[in-house]
């Protein structure tokens, strides 16, 4: 049986504003409602169509008033934010740890949720040089994410797990969302890769994993409308290593010892080009790499784009250039070799 009246939370957004389009749209959905605190934009509320916008902050109680009013079966809460906002590190995590207890409670109370979509991350994971080759969704970490929006998640998946104990008969599926990319989407690494110069740590290479921001939306709709439940880890296949990701974007690598990073790193978040957190710059030394047999097999979903599509779908679309074109480099690497011939 599919949701009658959908919520879905952090519609001022792209992946809950564009949830809420793609719910709108479909006919056999009585009524769908966008949660948040500020109003999406005139493009996105348009978008949206019959989504009806409740202006509410989940960390308040009265957001059980609007589940209820409402008859609201099906909650997604897509609100979890991964960029630190004016009010800083506290207000971050108040949003995202206080907001989804608030959230859970008020699903907790109504008689009429029946499922709870969440979305998470692959950052629970942590990153560490003691990783194992992939991460499955059974396998715990081996360094618990000590800080950011990965500690955040790790917090909100454990009450996820205690609002599931203490409403079995409730639906709960949790996505682990890789690093999510794409030409339309705002996110941490794609500013990263748009910085014309990219700081790297000096011997290090991560791989890691992409997810394209419309098979992120591919897949928290079929988990809304579908019976699918528990953790799923959800990434293009393939992977890709930092270096190759920064050719690829025509960007050029800035290798620098481990303990000059902090300070260039501070740099960048004064200067509001890239919020570095400990936990990101952790996933740019070692990477994270997760198995998705589970997403695939069980789930029924196979991403569009790999990894390596996904990237370039970035570049593409966000008109990328190379800061130093391949024929000056080319001139340069036979200049050097003439260079050489002549010496022996």
């Amino acid at each position: 049986m599919g949701p009658n009246v959908v919520l879905v939370t952090g519609v001022s957004r792209f992946l809950g504003g564009h949830l809420a389009a793609r719910l709108a749209a479909n006919p056999a959905i009585d009524r769908v409602l966008g949660v948040d605190t500020v109003q999406p934009g005139r493009d996105l509320m348009r978008r949206m169509g019959r989504t009806e916008f409740v202006r509410a902050d989940i960390r308040n109680p009265l957001i059980s008033k609007v589940i209820n009013n409402a008859g609201v079966d099906t909650v997604v809460h897509a609100a979890i934010n991964t960029h630190t906002g004016p009010g800083g590190r506290a207000t971050l995590k108040e949003m995202n740890v206080i907001g989804s207890m608030q959230l859970l409670a008020a699903c907790q109370q109504s008689p009429r949720v029946r499922k709870v979509v969440v979305r998470s991350t692959c950052a629970v994971y942590g990153s560490s040089s003691r990783d194992p080759a992939v991460f499955t969704e059974d396998l715990e970490p081996k360094d618990l994410p000590t800080s950011g929006y990965a500690k955040d998640a790790v917090e909100i998946e454990g009450y996820v797990r205690g609002f599931g104990r203490r409403r079995p008969d409730v639906d709960i599926t949790t996505l682990r969302f890789s690093n999510l990319i794409g030409p339309r989407i705002d996110a941490m690494l794609a500013r990263y890769f748009m910085l014309p110069v990219v700081p790297t740590v000096l011997g290090f290479d991560a791989r890691f994993q992409l997810l394209h921001s419309e098979d992120a939306l591919a897949v928290l709709e079929r988990a809304t409308l579908g019976d699918a439940t528990g953790a799923y880890n959800v990434a293009g296949d393939g992977v890709l290593m930092l270096s190759q990701a920064i050719r690829r974007a025509g960007r050029v690598a800035l290798p620098l010892p481990s303990m000059s990073v902090p300070a260039v790193t501070q740099l960048f978040r004064s200067a509001r080009l890239v919020d570095f957190s400990p936990e990101q710059l952790r996933f740019l030394n070692f990477g994270r790499v997760v198995d998705t047999t589970r997403l695939r097999e069980t789930f029924g979903y196979t991403p569009r784009w790999t990894t390596q599509q996904a990237f370039d779908d970035f570049v593409r679309g966000r008109g990328l250039r190379p800061v130093v074109e391949p024929e000056n480099i080319m001139a340069l690497e036979r200049r050097a070799g003439d260079l050489l011939s002549r010496l022996r």
